[in-house]
């Protein structure tokens, strides 16, 4: 009996690693939250209902969330520069839900102008009531080399992505408190974790975030109701690229580069929601090869920037020709 007992115990244990290899070859998210996805709360029961305050709200990631939310019945308030964009998502969010056009705000807001951020959250609060769920995914990205890089730039990423989030979070987050209840959601990036070419000043505002809202949990130890959550996809089909900043402050993205290789920004936002809904404090969400590389970064630092240095040294190769940088990380298949 015992002789059978063990024989079947070594014979479970590699089945046992072996899925969960084959598993993780296929996944597009950390197994936390993919366990969470099929095991857990669904958004449309857990999110409908709620007031949500989505920056960044125009285009990419932000867009995405106001339409999927708005079919799980969330109350919205959409925030950007551009009003007349915030105005069509606000339509097609009607033309896609049940919500009424008093469940959608469009609160024109831009990040750099932190003097203004009471005045736009007493606005949404007046609005609704209150506020459950703060998304800050308002941000631009960077694609130029260090040492052609203004220190301007620099300034102007770490002024918009991290000030510009942090103020508009010092701002909900007293509300949050005094209801004891609330989630505040922020997208980070794979470069939050780990470092990338060209990205260094995106990147530095990435880490700041991390840094930022893990600190901010540990205070928030006597509200187990409040959420911090940090979601770092990797490359997601978005219009962050074209948007970048380069070496110069007014200076456009030469070369975008192809979309077609990264995460659906419809399959990204499901997976963010799914972890909203389950109370996922940190999410990764990226195809492989660059899931494996959040698991590098976190278990094998040494392999990870072996690895990081073979593909940085590329990435930037490709940059200096005028080519896709992003290539360098995707095998493109042959055609005939």
């Amino acid at each position: 009996m015992e002789f059978s007992f063990v024989s079947a115990l070594w014979c479970f244990i590699p089945l046992y690693f072996f899925i969960h290899l084959l598993c993780f070859i296929f996944a597009d998210a950390d197994f936390t939250l993919l366990r969470a996805s099929l095991l857990g709360s669904r958004p449309e029961a857990k999110l409908k209902g709620l007031v949500a305050w989505v920056t960044g709200a125009s285009s990419g990631i932000g867009e995405e969330l106001a339409y999927q939310m708005a079919r799980c019945g969330s109350r919205l308030i959409l925030s950007a520069r551009r009003e007349d964009e915030l105005n069509r998502v606000k339509r097609s969010c009607l033309e896609c839900s049940n919500l009424r056009d008093e469940d959608i705000l469009v609160l024109p807001l831009d990040l750099l102008e932190r003097a203004s951020h009471e005045a736009k959250t007493k606005a949404a609060i007046k609005h609704f009531g209150h506020i459950d769920i703060l998304i800050n995914n308002g941000g631009r990205s960077q694609r130029s080399l260090c040492l052609e890089t203004s220190v301007e730039v620099y300034e102007a990423l770490m002024e918009l992505n991290f000030l510009g989030t942090v103020s508009i979070t010092k701002q909900v987050l007293p509300h949050m408190t005094q209801r004891g209840t609330g989630s505040i959601v922020t997208v980070s990036s794979v470069v939050g974790i780990a470092g990338a070419p060209l990205s260094t000043g995106y990147s530095a505002s990435k880490h700041a975030l991390q840094g930022f809202f893990n600190s901010l949990r540990t205070e928030l130890t006597d509200y187990p109701k409040i959420l911090i959550s940090t979601v770092c996809p990797g490359p997601v089909q978005s219009q962050i690229v074209h948007n970048a900043f380069t070496e110069e402050l007014n200076k456009p993205v030469a070369v975008a580069g192809s979309q077609e290789y990264k995460m659906s920004t419809s399959r990204c936002v499901h997976l963010m929601l799914v972890g909203i809904a389950n109370g996922v404090k940190e999410m990764w969400i990226a195809q492989q090869p660059f899931l494996l590389f959040y698991y590098a970064w976190q278990y094998t630092p040494t392999f990870a920037w072996f690895i990081s240095n073979v593909l940085g040294r590329k990435r930037v190769k490709n940059f200096k020709a005028g080519l896709d940088a992003d290539s360098a990380y995707f095998t493109k298949p042959k055609t005939s």
